[in-house]
């Protein structure tokens, strides 16, 4: 039983085998219908079996035991009768999930490749995460991402037990959700005229226009659909920085005293605009109608405003800048941005909300519902929970997927740290130097994809796998939180038989020999880069 991530316990038992047929059966009771649905169509499309109603019993049976925490699961499979025991909606998901892939990888199909031959291994499995949150950031916004690839995208952090999706909607180079009341940001804001190219190319073009968003109902549908597989779907809106492609729509957004907005288009280059939202009232105003309709596509408890990297330039040449700093009775323009983030998060927990954002927040305040997205490494984490706010950890420095897997110059446009799949799997959320009170405002933690270097989902599938795979085990199971005492061997060997999973997925993972021919950067072999690798 090879399975990532790895459960609890299991136990594989002789001779208790359950093989299936056309007579076997699946049945839930009305708590945990969605995972009965879920099962069914899984398994049903990839066996062929009907799996019909039964009675409680027999056939493979989901059952709500309410003293279990609802992440939590138990499977018992003997001849016969496999039931998966569950806490609640969620658990019995993931209980589901692990039932899928004790079948083998030929469960994960789109159409049977054979009649007969679908056995349940006897076993007895004990299963709950380790952390909430467990996410995976998707950013659409430097590349736009088809919905039905993002649909895909969840599928694939389901079969891992990953429970977060971060959408990154907006940025310098586009805007990517519909907002009724300003049509402009999907009607100018959405496409750009062309991208950079590669890496450390900043002359170089494609000079094709890319672009994209999706409509209220695509978020809807994408929400919906992610909820029916246990994931939350949490969207980020950035702010104040980040927002060239949001002045291009509507250039009274920007500082126009200092700079003629109204001919700045979406951004082509990579990396941070100097162009960022003006601070006046109608500026937050705009947006306060932007997050209206975000809250109404999005039941996520946590709404993600970005609030990094925004450069102040701009703040200190603008008269009317200046006047609202002196406006607010603030003292310079740190504390400027500050009020901005205040200002949103305080709206937001008016309406029941909570507001998240990069670790940059922390300067100035927050108030007491904030969480923070550790992002510089583990020092915005620290601060954030010894403060007493709640933490997810996703340090670039240990899990940014976009950066590269080697260190060798084969690797397609090698950006960033090199991070192997064995760094990926000895990554620990929780800092040591935590007490066990503020190790405790850790709530989860997150793997990134920047989609600079990215636009396509074969892109994603080759920069996210398998390191995704031992993102999973990091952030669900019980893993020794000393790095170095962790079973990478162990790991490895189950990560063999996974890659026939993730290949009856139609994931185009990295291959563990590293990149395919096709798939290596032209005129090199495997030479080392020079010089310190960038960030971005």
């Amino acid at each position: 039983m090879d399975l990532i991530p790895a459960p609890l316990s299991s136990v594989r038992l002789q001779d208790q085998d359950f093989p299936l047929d056309r007579s076997t059966t699946l049945t839930a009771p009305p708590a945990l219908a969605g995972a009965e649905r879920w099962l069914r169509t899984a398994l049903t499309t990839a066996t062929g079996l009907p799996l019909g109603p039964g009675r409680p019993g027999e056939g493979i049976e989901l059952v709500h035991d309410g003293s279990l925490a609802g992440e939590a699961y138990r499977i018992a499979v003997r001849p016969g009768h496999a039931v998966v025991t569950a806490g609640g909606p969620a658990g019995a998901l993931w209980g589901a999930q692990t039932l899928r892939r004790l079948l083998g990888p030929d469960a994960y199909r789109r159409a049977p490749l054979r009649d007969t031959g679908w056995v349940l291994p006897g076993v007895d499995i004990e299963d709950a995460p380790r952390f909430g949150w467990r996410g995976a950031l998707l950013d659409v916004a430097r590349h736009f991402l088809p919905k039905s690839d993002v649909l895909r995208f969840i599928d694939q952090l389901s079969a891992h037990k990953l429970n977060v999706l971060h959408l990154h909607l907006t940025d310098d180079q586009g805007w990517r959700v519909e907002i009724k009341r300003y049509p402009k940001l999907t009607e100018l804001a959405s496409w750009r005229e062309r991208s950079m190219v590669g890496y450390r190319s900043a002359q170089r073009r494609d000079d094709r226009p890319h672009g994209g968003f999706y409509t209220q109902d695509d978020l809807r549908e994408i929400v919906a659909y992610a909820a029916e597989r246990a994931i939350t779907v949490v969207p980020e809106i950035d702010l104040p920085g980040h927002s060239q492609a949001a002045i291009r729509a509507y250039p009274e957004l920007g500082n126009t005293d200092v700079v003629d907005t109204a001919a700045l288009g979406v951004w082509t280059d990579w990396g941070v605009s100097h162009n960022v939202l003006n601070p006046s009232e109608g500026t937050v105003r705009f947006f306060e109608g932007v997050l209206e309709e975000v809250l109404e596509l999005f039941p996520s408890e946590f709404v993600h405003l970005g609030g990094d990297e925004c450069p102040k330039e701009q703040w200190k040449d603008s008269a009317a800048a200046q006047e609202r700093i002196r406006e607010l009775g603030l003292s310079n323009e740190d504390e400027l941005q500050s009020w901005v983030i205040r200002h949103f998060d305080r709206w937001l927990a008016e309406r029941g909300r909570r507001l998240i954002g990069w670790d940059e927040i922390l300067e100035g305040g927050l108030a007491p519902g904030a969480a923070v997205s550790s992002w510089r490494g583990y020092g915005g984490g620290i601060a954030a929970a010894q403060a007493g706010h709640d933490v997810v950890m996703c340090p670039e420095q240990h899990v940014y997927l976009d950066h590269r897997q080697a260190p060798g110059a084969e690797e397609p446009i090698p950006v960033g740290f090199v991070r192997t799949l064995e760094d990926v799997y000895r990554f620990e959320p929780v800092p040591a130097q935590l007490d066990e009170v503020a190790a405790r405002r850790v709530i989860g933690t997150q793997a990134n994809l920047w989609s600079e270097f990215m636009d396509s989902a074969r892109d994603i599938d080759y920069r996210a796998f398998p390191r995704l795979a031992a993102f999973s085990e990091v952030a669900w199971s019980a893993l020794p939180t000393d790095p170095a005492e962790r079973d990478y061997a162990g790991f490895e060997r189950r990560m063999e038989s996974h890659r026939a999973v993730l290949d009856a997925l139609g994931v185009e993972y990295r291959p563990a020999a590293g990149p395919h021919p096709w798939q290596r950067r032209p005129g090199v072999a495997g030479r080392p880069i020079e010089g310190p690798p960038p960030v971005v």
